[in-house]
């Protein structure tokens, strides 16, 4: 029989509602996987197992009262230490903000509670999330499960890592440049970032409004190993009225296109282990119906070049004086690579910058009419090896693998990864699946028809 963790979070949810199982089984089939091997891969960095054993028994309780069940009732969900969970620590990774204790639940919090799921286990990210590998002095490092000497991604790289290892099987993530996105290529699990205002990103712990930057590319969505948890997961977090002016209740299922539809593949020059898994997903996609065509997609040069030079100029504000202060050595190093590689625009060039991406939006808008979706690689490589951003010419050669990622933060565009292979030496492969705003359900439909030919991602058992 398979262990009630190694299920999908829909499973769990269905067991629990029909009382095949309860719900302080699903938790302790968790805690009891998340004993056994976040000893070797340091994904959880803080759990209280009393306080989510008797959050079980109070859903048990409402089982037993007949009482309507929200669609993941029961089920464990994890949540980054950079999201504000009352009586939690929001440590972002970092040492002086380890008795940081939020007072109450963030927006993605509050509505993962509402939807049933029971926050368990505090993910691991790399201090101040700022990079695409998951170590910081509060917490240590986070190995990923597939392959130790690769990065399990950042800055949800402990997300990505406790669900490859079959701890949960929902995770939360944010991303800024690729947070959500990297961690689920570098692990093999799948993550969508949705598009901006699609799920409330307020922590009650802020003492200010985030730079505008932070506001327009960051968002919060979910990881997990199946695509159907997937599209679940991200209804259960966009649901609710929240404290965040960008949050915008838009309905997940747009309209319908036109069929049959054509997807755009762009391999942007990839790696050629990177362009074989998009062929192969272009394939199975083709075969299914879709009509995928070679594209060009537009102002991509441009969109990325602005990403990183308004992103730096709110940086040397925000973040520069906050590293310099509290950050542990790997992030000042990595800090004083990117600077060597990335320069800020002057006040004439950011504000003009921020007003030309509304025309560079409205193309790719153009683009979506003929093109409903874009299928493009994650990255341009494959995932990098740890501490990779360490040096200069390493941060470079990380600031064009991962344009495919920082682009759609730039547009606010919804961006779903999908696993379809594992190559050589445990490295895993996957694709991007990207819409026009609001158009997740067009990403989420073409990521199940990849899965069913890929597979679901199996569940690891570190070294």
């Amino acid at each position: 029989m398979t262990h009630l963790h190694a299920l999908s979070a829909l499973e769990q949810a269905r067991l629990i509602r029909t009382r095949a199982a309860s719900a302080r089984e699903v938790m302790q089939s968790f805690l009891d996987r998340l004993d056994a091997v976040n000893g070797r891969i340091n994904a959880i960095v803080e759990v209280r197992a009393d306080e989510a054993l008797a959050l079980a028994d109070a859903a048990d309780a409402a089982v037993k009262r007949g009482e309507a069940l929200p669609a993941l009732h029961g089920v464990p969900a994890t949540i980054k230490v950079n999201a504000d969970q009352k009586g939690y620590a929001t440590t972002n990774g970092v040492v002086a903000y380890k008795d940081l204790i939020a007072p109450d639940d963030s927006g993605v919090v509050a509505n993962l509670r509402a939807s049933g799921a029971i926050p368990v286990g505090r993910t691991n990210a790399p201090c101040y999330s700022y990079r695409y590998f998951t170590d910081n002095a509060l917490h240590g490092r986070t190995l990923n499960p597939r392959n130790p000497a690769l990065t399990p991604g950042g800055s949800s790289g402990g997300a990505s890592a406790a669900l490859a290892a079959g701890i949960g099987a929902i995770a939360h993530g944010n991303d800024l440049g690729g947070s959500i996105r990297y961690p689920a290529y570098a692990t093999g699990v799948a993550g969508i970032r949705p598009s901006l205002g699609r799920v409330p990103a307020y922590n009650p712990l802020a003492t200010a409004e985030r730079p505008i930057t932070l506001q327009l590319f960051s968002v919060q969505g979910p990881l997990t190993r199946h695509i159907a948890d997937l599209r679940a997961a991200l209804v259960a977090m966009m649901t609710g009225p929240q404290p965040d002016p960008w949050h915008t209740p838009a309905p997940l299922a747009g309209a319908p296109v036109a069929r049959p539809m054509r997807v755009g593949l762009a391999t942007l020059g990839a790696a050629p282990p990177v362009a074989a898994a998009l062929r192969l997903a272009a394939g199975w996609l083709a075969e299914a119906g879709y009509v995928v065509e070679e594209v060009t997609p537009p102002h991509w040069d441009e969109a990325a070049a602005l990403w990183r030079a308004l992103l730096m100029t709110d940086s040397l504000r925000f973040m520069q004086p906050l590293i310099e202060a509290n950050g542990d050595q790997a992030t000042k190093a990595s800090w004083a690579a990117w600077s060597a590689n990335v320069a800020a625009a002057d006040e004439e060039a950011y504000a003009a910058g921020l007003a030309r991406r509304t025309a560079i939006l409205r193309d790719w808008h153009r683009f979506f009419r003929r093109h409903p979706l874009l299928l493009c690689p994650v990255s341009r490589e494959t995932p990098f090896p740890i501490d990779l951003d360490l040096t200069a010419e390493g941060q470079a050669r990380i600031l064009r693998a991962q344009e495919p990622l920082y682009v759609f933060n730039f547009l606010g565009l919804p961006g779903a990864v999908v696993p379809t292979a594992t190559v050589a030496d445990n490295i895993p492969l996957g694709v991007q699946l990207v819409a026009d705003r609001f158009r997740e359900d067009l990403c989420l439909d073409a990521a199940e028809v990849i899965e069913a030919r890929a597979g679901c991602p199996a569940i690891v058992d570190p070294a």
